[in-house]
């Protein structure tokens, strides 16, 4: 990591006050501020004859877990606006007990639009959800030991983990247990959620807390935390916007960590995985607008490393930074990585330390981050099998939903949603093996090993009809794009068994993190793409804007001449597409775009700045 500062020979409590409360806000601290905790007017709205909530109210919901949204495509139609409610649940670690499985699969059918969807942060999304059902909903999920508290807003999002089902590893059950009690730290706490939801009954107690956990959340010194507050650690303003976590060990990247504000890595002895200490990184984030420079996809840096007795009063000190000292006056600049790349790591570092009380460890040396995909059989090492199944795109429906209850139910299986959309049954008893293989394969679910590598390794956010946010498709055009990029590999002599990460969104906020794919795909349009490259198999490095305006119906006249390209000057099959494009650059790929047709040359502008015809791909081609 190099040189690092001066050697700060005391450390204080921060020098200055908490500025969450300065004459500079947006509309939603406002609206925060005024709740009561997150409960006014959300709780009066509720119970309204309208289909819908108001403006604050969304705020507030989102808190608890939903979004409200309308089905876009029925509204074109002349039939007004169909406001129905998007529900995510957050469970750390993607884990899913057989029960709440059932609960959730039971409420698609009856209260939803009939399927799950697996999100890219291993939780559920419910869609199609009405307002007059929303309690009956939540409050089955709550009753099912699930949750959705905080699974939205700005608060702490559900913290992922990497889903391996290994019962003799003490690191990844280490994960696992940091994972919750990191969860249970950044939780809510005012009471509001059960207000809302059980009329007040407080259905989890507080007993089943971990004692450090709640002595960490109320422990006042250095102003991590506010004394006396139904929020020690949020205060009333919350967050200034969302913040995500992940833990995992050194070089298991199966969750993207560093898109995360905050990734914990579970140091460990070599020889009895004992943990010996933590080392973190913070900063990450995927979250951009078109057209605004001064938004941008961030990777996590390295931090320091703490013992095992402070992790948790670390992870507040750098809650409490953000809370503090993050934007709350623009909502597109209030993330994390903003305020790191204002500061720079070693003020920030400096500001974590007097929360802390004491100062952060030299950085662990790590090993190479490497994806791992969890699909098909693994041993969990206690005698029973677990299998990671393959969801395309997260979304479990029709047959396939029939099958995995049918599973669920006849066998007591728990679950684990994985950061890729999808699943994997656990405790399967070896005798289970065929009926289960047998029982997904019927259902449409085959094994990963008979899938197209670009399907395996493919992901797509929700985006249209529903999502409020998208400007174009993604999860339902996703199918037929990696089809037809698939198309023009073979067309150009590439084997069966050519893979390289393809992620598609339709806006540019990254929910399926495309920004870290080697190609990723960005809706900048109805039926057209920002084309991002560079991206790597490991998921190491940010891919890089090359291209916007990418009609869909030209993506084999565009691809052909980058993936010709990529096989006549790729150094080996070892090189991936990604550190393809990365080493040759984009000039080179624009060249070969040009002289096979492909795209134009850019038109000199003139004297009034003129643009290039509306939906004319335009290549970025100066990394």
């Amino acid at each position: 990591m190099g040189q690092r500062r001066s050697v700060i020979t005391c450390v204080a409590t921060p020098s200055r006050p908490p500025t969450a409360h300065g004459p500079k806000r947006s509309k939603v601290e406002i609206i925060k501020e005024k709740s009561d905790f997150l409960r006014h007017p959300l709780m009066q709205e509720l119970v309204t004859k309208e289909t819908n909530i108001s403006e604050e109210a969304v705020q507030l919901m989102k808190f608890h877990g939903s979004y409200q949204q309308d089905d876009r495509e029925k509204r074109a139609f002349g039939s007004g606006k169909l406001y129905q409610f998007m529900m995510r649940t957050k469970q750390p670690s993607g884990l899913v007990s057989n029960k709440l499985y059932l609960v959730m699969d039971e409420l698609a059918d009856l209260y939803g639009n009939g399927t799950l969807r697996l999100t890219t942060r291993q939780t559920f999304q419910l869609h199609g959800v009405l307002k007059g059902d929303l309690k009956t909903v939540f409050s089955s999920v709550i009753k099912a030991m699930g949750s959705t508290l905080g699974a939205c807003g700005d608060v702490n999002r559900n913290v992922c983990s990497p889903p391996a089902p290994f019962t003799d590893r003490p690191d990844y059950a280490a994960v696992a247990k940091v994972s919750e009690d990191v969860a249970a730290l950044l939780a809510p706490q005012s009471g509001a959620y059960y207000d809302v939801w059980l009329d007040g009954e407080k259905f989890f107690s507080l007993a089943r807390e971990d004692p450090a956990v709640t002595a960490a959340r109320l422990d006042t010194s250095h102003g991590a935390s506010f004394p006396g507050s139904p929020e020690p650690i949020y205060g009333d303003l919350f967050l200034p916007r969302k913040f995500k976590v992940a833990v995992t060990v050194p070089g298991d990247n199966s969750v993207d960590v560093l898109t995360n504000d905050l990734v914990i890595v579970v140091l460990s002895d070599p020889a009895t995985r004992a943990t010996t200490g933590y080392h973190l990184m913070v900063g990450g984030g995927m979250g951009r607008s078109h057209g605004k420079a001064s938004t941008f996809p961030h990777l996590a840096a390295d931090l320091g490393t703490v013992a095992p007795a402070d992790l948790l009063a670390a992870v507040k000190a750098v809650v409490a930074v953000q809370r503090d000292y993050g934007r709350r006056d623009d909502r597109k600049q209030a993330r994390l990585k903003y305020l790191i790349v204002e500061w720079g790591m070693d003020k920030f570092r400096s500001v974590a330390e007097q929360y802390l009380g004491k100062r952060f460890g030299p950085p662990a040396a790590l090993p190479p981050w490497e994806f791992r995909p969890y699909l098909g059989w693994m041993e969990q090492g206690d005698g029973r099998l677990a299998y990671g199944v393959y969801v395309r795109n997260g979304r479990v429906r029709g047959e396939a939903k029939k099958a995995l209850r049918a599973l669920v139910e006849r066998h007591d299986l728990p679950l684990t949603i994985t950061a890729n959309q999808n699943l994997i049954l656990r405790d399967v008893r070896p005798e289970l093996r065929d009926e289960v293989e047998a029982t997904l394969t019927a259902a449409g679910l085959p094994g990963h090993e008979t899938l197209d590598p670009l399907d395996a390794l493919s992901m797509a956010c929700p985006a249209m009809p529903l999502c409020g946010l998208a400007i174009g498709e993604a999860e339902r055009a996703s199918p037929d794009i990696v089809r037809r990029l698939r198309g023009v590999l073979d067309s150009l002599g590439f084997p069966a068994a050519e893979r390289f990460v393809v992620r598609v969104t339709g806006c540019p906020n990254g929910c399926a993190r495309p920004y870290m794919a080697e190609l990723g795909l960005v809706g900048d349009g109805a039926t057209s793409y920002q084309v991002w490259l560079g991206g790597t198999h490991g998921a190491t490095q940010l891919a890089q804007l090359y291209a916007e305006r990418v009609k869909l119906d030209d993506f084999e006249k565009f691809f052909t001449p980058l993936f010709a390209l990529f096989k006549e000057q790729r150094l080996g099959p070892e090189e991936s597409f990604g550190e393809f494009t990365s080493r040759v650059g984009f000039p080179a790929l624009h060249a070969r775009q040009l002289a096979d047709g492909a795209v134009e040359e850019p038109k000199a502008k003139g004297p009034r700045g003129g643009r290039k015809p509306a939906g004319s791909a335009r290549v970025a081609a100066s990394n």
